[in-house]
C-alpha cells in the first residue's frame, strides 16, 4: 500500500491568515508531494503576503526559534508591504517600522543570509520611500547606526550586514516603481550620500587585516553603488583600488564587475581626466593577460578583456578627441585586437574574442563622424589597424582540423556558426572604412593561394578567405568592383574535398548572384558548380538557396539552361535526398525560372514536373486516410503552392527599371498556373472529399489558391467562379479558418469587379450565414493558445462513413471578423444585400468583446471601427448599429472597467471614438444612461469620476491619442490602480 506523506492538508481559501495558518501553508509548499496541493498552498500564500494581517504575522514569523523558510517568507511579506502598499502605512508609524528593521537586521547579522537579504531590502524600499523629506540623511544614519558599538553582535557581522544593506539600497532602486519625478528626485539624494560610503569602503579595502570576504563584499558594494550615476571623479580611489584587487584571484571576479561597472556608466564620459588616468592601469595588465593566455586562464583572459574593452567601447569618442594622447589611445586599441585574435578557437579553446566585437563598430562610426579633415588624420592611423584586424578575424572564422571538429558538440559547432555569423557581420561593416581595397586584399590573397603549387594551403584558409568575399558581397553592392570576374575565374579552380569548403562555394555564389545578374556571360562558369551541388544531400540547405538567388536575379538570362536545371532538379526531387523545406525552395527556384520561358515552354516543362506528383496524389486520392498518406499528401500540394507563388509571367513583382530591358512581352493567353490548376481541380476536390475534417489538409489545399492568388492578381479571374463555389461547399461542411482566410483574399482582389461580384457575393453571404448559425448555436472551446473559435455540433457531410454522424468543428470568429472588416473596405455594397443579417454579425461582435482572448478582442474591435463609420452610407448598418449600440457601448465599458486585459484599452478607445465621430447624438444618450447604473463599470469609481470622463469623451472628435490617454487614465480608476507602482511605466 503507498504510504501517504504526512502534511496538512491544503488551507481553504477562505482560512484566517494567522501565523499558525501561514506556517502550515509553507510546510505544505515545501513538503507536500501532490502538486495540486503546492498550487493551492502558493495561492492561498501569495493573498496572505498582501493581506492586512501580513503587518502581524510577518514580525512573528521572523522569531529566531523558526526555521529559515519561515524566517524568509515573513521578511519576503515584509518587502511586499512597504514595496507595494506604502500609501497604507500612516506616517506616524515610519519611525517605529524603520526602528524594527533595524532591530531585526541587527539580529539576523549572524544568521541566516537569505533572510539578512530579504530585510535589508526590506529596508532598503522604506528608505527610498521615506528620502529625502521624512528620511533626509538616510544612508548616513544606516552608517552610524551600524558602526555603533553593540556588545550583542560581533563586529564582524554587524560589518557584513552594513554592507549587505549599503549593496541591495542601489539595487531596491534601480527595480523600484516609484514614479518618475521621485526616481530623479532619490537618485540624485543617493549620489550626494555616497559621500558616506566611499569612504568606509575604502578604508575596508585598504586594512590590512581585512578578510577576502570582506573586501569581496566591499567590491559588491561599490559595483552596485556606481549604477547611480555616480561622478567617476569621486569613484577614482576605489576604481584604483579595485585594479589593485585584480592580483588576487580570491577577489579578481568581483574586482572586473566592479571596474567595468564603473567605467561603463554613461555619465563617464564627461570626465575625461580621468578616463585618461584609467588608460595606464588598463595597459598593465597587458603582462597578466599574456600569462592567462599561456596558461589557458580562460577566466582571467576573459575579465581583463571586458575590462578593456568597456574602456574602449564606451569612451572611443572622448579618448579619440583627446589627440595628444592618440598613442595611448593606440596602445589600448592594440590591447584589444590581441584579445580579437587570441589563440584559440571560438567557444572550445576561448570564449574572449567574442567580447571585443562591438568595439570595432564603436570605433569605427566615431572615426567616421569626424569632420573630413580630422577623419582624414585618424583614416591614416587607424586603417592599417583594420586591415589587420580582418586578417585576424579571418583567421578566427577557420575551422579546425577535420578531426578535432569531429569531436565538438553540436552546441559548440553552433555557438561556433554563430561566432561566425557575428564575423561576417562585422567584416561586411570594416567594408565602409576600407572600401574596394579590402576586395582587392581578399582577392589577392586567395589567387596566391589557390595558384601557389610549391606551397599547398590548407582548405581551412581557403574557406576563410572566400567567406570574407561572401560576407560582403551579402549585403554590399559589388557590381562595379573590378575584382568579382576574376573570383568567378577562380571559383572552378577551388579544389572542393570538404563539406565546410563546399558550402560556402556555395553561399559564396548566391552572395555574387545579382553580379551575375549583369553579366550574364559568367553564369556558365558557376552554375554547373551549383547543379552538381544539388545532388549532395550535406550540400542541401547552400546549393538549393543559390540555386533559388540565381533563378530570382538572372531568370531572364537562364533559358538556354532550363532544360538542365529543371531536369537536374526533378532528379533530386524524385530521389527525395532533401528536407521538405529544402524542396519547397527548390519549387520556388524553377518557379522564377519558368516565369522567363514562352507559354509552351513554360506548360511544356510543368507537364513534366508535376506530372509524377499528380499521378502520386491520384493514387492517394483513392486510398483511406491515414497519417503516411496525409503527409504525403501534405507534401505534394505543398510543392505546388510554392511552384505557384513565384511562376508569374506577367512580372509583377520585377523591378521596372533594372529589368525594363531584358523583360519579356506579357504574353497573351490563359495563364498556365490557371490552365493547371483548372486540369487538377476536380482531383483536388476528391482529395478534399476524403480529408475535409483534417485542418491540416484543408490548409494545404487552400494554400495553394491563395498563394496563386497572391501571385497571379487578376490573372487569376478565370478561376473565381469554380473556387468559389468549392470554397462554399467546404465551409458548409466543416468551416475551417484557412477557407475564411482564402475568402478573405478573393474579397479584397476581386469583389470590386463587376464580373467577379456575384460569385464573391455568394461566398461571403453563405461564409458569414453558417459562421453566425454555428456561433449562435455553438458551445465555447479554445483550441489554440492565441485564436479563439466557437465548437458547434454538426452533420459531417461527404467523406467516407461521414452521413449521419454528429463531429464537433471550430468555428473561426477571428478569420471571420477579419474577413467582414475586410468586406467593409474593399465592398461595403456587400451590406446592402438582404441575405446579411447585420444585426447578427453586431451581435457576435459584441460577444466577441468580452472573450478572456486578446486576438479575438482585437478582431472585434478592428470590426467595430471599420463598421461604424459606415452608419450613414448604408442604411442596414445605420439601423442596427443604431438599434444595437448602447449594447456595444456598454460591453465597451465594461472591459475598460475592468473585465479586460490592460493591453486592450488603446482598442476599446478607438471604438469610442469611432461612436463619438459617427454617432454622437445616440451616444451622447447612451453614454449618460449607461453610468447612471450604480457600480457600472466599476464600484471604484465615483459619480463624479464617470460624469467626467463621460464628458471628456464627448468633447474630443478629432485627437485619437487624446481619448486613448483618457480611456488608460479612467481604467486605472476602475481598476484601484492609479497612482501605484503598477502604473509607473503604463
Amino acid at each position: 500500500m503507498e504510504r501517504r506523506a504526512e502534511a496538512p492538508p491544503p488551507p481553504p481559501q477562505g482560512l484566517d491568515f494567522t501565523v499558525e495558518n501561514v506556517e502550515k501553508a509553507l510546510h505544505q509548499l515545501y513538503y507536500d508531494p501532490n502538486i495540486e496541493n503546492k498550487n493551492l498552498a502558493q495561492k492561498w500564500l501569495m493573498q496572505a503576503q498582501v493581506s492586512p494581517q501580513a503587518w502581524h504575522f510577518s514580525w512573528l514569523l521572523l522569531n529566531m526559534d523558526k526555521v529559515p523558510e519561515i524566517q524568509y517568507f515573513g521578511a519576503s511579506a515584509l518587502h511586499i508591504k512597504i514595496s507595494r502598499y506604502w500609501n497604507d502605512i500612516p506616517a506616524d508609524q515610519y519611525e517605529s517600522l524603520k526602528s524594527q528593521l533595524f532591530t531585526h537586521i541587527t539580529r539576523f547579522a549572524g544568521g541566516s543570509k537569505i533572510v539578512l537579504t530579504r530585510l535589508c531590502v526590506a529596508l532598503a524600499s522604506l528608505a527610498l520611500s521615506m528620502m529625502p523629506e521624512a528620511w533626509p540623511c538616510a544612508v548616513a544614519d544606516m552608517v552610524r547606526m551600524f558602526q555603533a558599538e553593540d556588545s550583542n553582535v560581533d563586529g564582524r557581522a554587524r560589518c557584513l550586514a552594513l554592507l549587505e544593506l549599503l549593496t541591495v539600497l542601489p539595487e531596491e532602486f534601480q527595480t523600484s516603481r516609484l514614479p518618475q519625478y521621485r526616481k530623479g528626485q532619490v537618485r540624485s539624494v543617493l549620489a550626494q550620500e555616497c559621500g558616506s560610503v566611499f569612504p568606509l569602503l575604502e578604508q575596508l579595502l585598504q586594512q590590512q587585516d581585512s578578510p577576502g570576504f570582506i573586501k569581496q563584499k566591499v567590491l559588491k558594494c561599490f559595483s552596485s553603488w556606481v549604477q547611480l550615476e555616480i561622478p567617476l571623479m569621486d569613484c577614482e580611489n576605489l576604481i584604483q583600488a579595485a585594479f589593485a584587487s585584480l592580483q588576487d584571484p580570491e577577489l579578481f571576479d568581483t574586482a572586473v564587475e566592479a571596474v567595468v561597472n564603473a567605467i561603463s556608466q554613461p555619465d563617464a564620459q564627461r570626465y575625461v581626466n580621468t578616463l585618461l588616468k584609467l588608460i595606464p592601469p588598463v595597459l598593465g595588465l597587458q603582462e597578466q593577460l599574456r600569462q592567462a593566455v599561456q596558461s589557458g586562464d580562460m577566466e582571467t583572459s576573459h575579465g581583463i578583456c571586458r575590462i578593456a574593452v568597456a574602456l574602449g567601447e564606451n569612451h572611443s569618442r572622448a579618448l579619440l578627441d583627446q589627440v595628444e594622447h592618440w598613442q595611448s589611445f593606440l596602445a589600448l586599441v592594440n590591447m584589444i585586437m590581441f584579445c580579437t585574435g587570441i589563440p584559440g578557437h571560438y567557444p572550445v579553446n576561448e570564449t574572449t574574442s567574442s567580447l571585443t566585437l562591438t568595439f570595432w563598430y564603436t570605433l569605427q562610426d566615431d572615426i567616421l563622424s569626424f569632420e573630413p579633415d580630422k577623419q582624414a588624420v585618424y583614416q591614416q592611423v587607424y586603417r592599417p589597424v583594420y586591415f589587420q584586424l580582418v586578417d585576424v578575424l579571418l583567421h578566427k572564422a577557420q575551422f579546425p582540423s577535420d578531426e578535432e571538429y569531429g569531436f565538438w558538440s553540436s552546441d559548440e559547432k553552433e555557438q561556433f556558426r554563430i561566432y561566425r555569423v557575428d564575423i561576417s557581420d562585422t567584416l561586411m561593416y570594416v567594408y565602409e572604412m576600407l572600401g574596394a581595397e579590402l576586395l582587392s586584399s581578399l582577392y589577392d590573397k586567395l589567387g596566391r593561394l589557390l595558384t601557389n603549387t610549391e606551397q599547398p594551403s590548407t582548405w581551412q584558409h581557403t574557406e576563410a578567405l572566400l567567406y570574407g568575399f561572401q560576407s560582403i558581397a551579402e549585403t554590399i553592392d559589388v557590381n562595379y568592383s573590378d575584382v568579382v570576374p576574376g573570383l568567378i575565374g577562380l571559383i572552378p579552380r577551388i579544389s572542393i574535398s570538404n563539406v565546410q569548403l563546399a558550402d560556402t562555394v556555395m553561399f559564396t555564389i548566391g552572395a555574387l548572384s545579382e553580379w551575375l545578374a549583369d553579366h550574364p556571360v559568367m553564369i556558365n562558369n558557376v552554375l554547373p558548380l551549383v547543379l552538381q551541388a544539388l545532388g549532395n544531400p550535406e550540400l542541401s540547405i547552400s546549393s538549393v538557396s543559390t540555386l533559388k538567388k540565381i533563378c530570382r536575379e538572372c531568370k531572364y538570362d537562364l533559358p538556354p539552361y532550363a532544360a538542365n536545371i529543371v531536369a537536374v532538379s526533378q532528379e533530386v526531387l524524385m530521389k527525395q535526398i532533401h528536407k521538405t523545406s529544402q524542396c519547397m525552395w527548390l519549387m520556388q527556384a524553377l518557379g522564377f525560372l519558368l516565369s522567363a520561358l514562352q507559354v509552351e515552354e513554360i506548360l511544356k516543362n510543368l507537364h513534366s514536373l508535376i506530372t509524377p506528383y499528380i499521378q502520386q496524389l491520384e493514387k492517394l486520392a483513392d486510398e483511406t486516410p491515414n497519417p503516411s498518406n496525409k503527409l504525403a499528401i501534405i507534401h505534394i500540394l505543398g510543392l505546388l503552392s510554392n511552384l505557384f507563388t513565384t511562376l508569374d509571367i506577367s512580372h509583377h513583382d520585377d523591378d521596372h527599371e533594372s529589368t525594363e530591358v531584358k523583360k519579356l512581352p506579357v504574353q497573351q493567353g490563359p495563364n498556365p498556373v490557371v490552365v493547371v490548376l483548372q486540369q487538377v481541380f476536380q482531383l483536388i476536390q476528391k482529395v478534399l472529399s476524403k480529408w475535409l475534417n483534417d485542418a491540416q489538409v484543408v490548409e494545404s489545399v487552400c494554400a495553394i489558391f491563395e498563394k496563386s492568388v497572391k501571385t497571379l492578381l487578376d490573372d487569376f479571374a478565370p478561376m473565381v467562379p469554380q473556387l468559389c463555389e468549392m470554397l462554399g461547399q467546404m465551409y458548409s461542411t466543416i468551416p475551417q479558418a484557412s477557407a475564411i482566410d482564402l475568402t478573405r483574399q478573393l474579397v479584397h482582389i476581386f469583389a470590386h469587379e463587376p464580373a467577379h461580384f456575384p460569385p464573391i457575393k455568394a461566398l461571403f453571404l453563405l461564409v458569414t450565414s453558417v459562421t453566425l448559425t454555428l456561433f449562435q448555436q455553438g458551445s465555447w472551446c479554445v483550441p489554440e493558445p492565441d485564436v479563439l473559435e466557437v465548437m458547434s455540433p454538426i452533420g459531417a457531410a461527404g467523406g467516407e462513413g461521414g452521413a449521419g454522424k454528429v463531429t464537433f468543428c471550430f468555428v473561426p470568429i477571428v478569420t471571420t471578423l477579419d474577413c467582414v472588416k475586410q468586406a467593409l473596405k474593399r465592398k461595403p455594397d456587400l451590406f446592402l444585400c438582404s441575405n446579411l443579417d447585420v444585426k447578427a454579425l453586431f451581435q457576435c461582435g459584441v460577444l466577441s468583446l468580452k472573450f478572456p482572448e486578446a486576438p479575438t478582442v482585437k478582431a472585434s474591435c478592428g470590426f467595430f471601427t471599420e463598421l461604424l463609420p459606415r452608419c450613414g452610407e448604408i442604411a442596414p448598418v445605420g439601423q442596427v448599429v443604431h438599434e444595437n449600440g448602447k449594447v456595444l457601448l456598454q460591453a465597451v465599458l465594461e472591459g475598460v472597467g475592468g473585465q479586460a486585459s490592460r493591453s486592450l484599452m488603446d482598442h476599446f478607445a478607438e471604438i469610442l471614438f469611432a461612436l463619438n465621430k459617427h454617432c454622437f447624438s445616440y451616444l451622447s444618450i447612451w453614454i449618460k444612461e449607461a453610468m447612471q447604473q450604480d457600480g457600472f463599470p466599476s464600484a471604484r469609481v465615483s459619480p463624479e469620476q464617470k460624469e467626467t470622463f463621460s464628458q471628456q469623451i464627448l468633447r474630443e472628435r478629432v485627437n485619437k491619442r487624446r481619448v486613448k490617454e483618457m480611456v488608460k487614465e479612467f481604467t486605472l480608476l476602475c481598476r484601484g490602480l492609479h497612482g501605484t507602482e503598477y502604473t509607473a511605466d503604463y
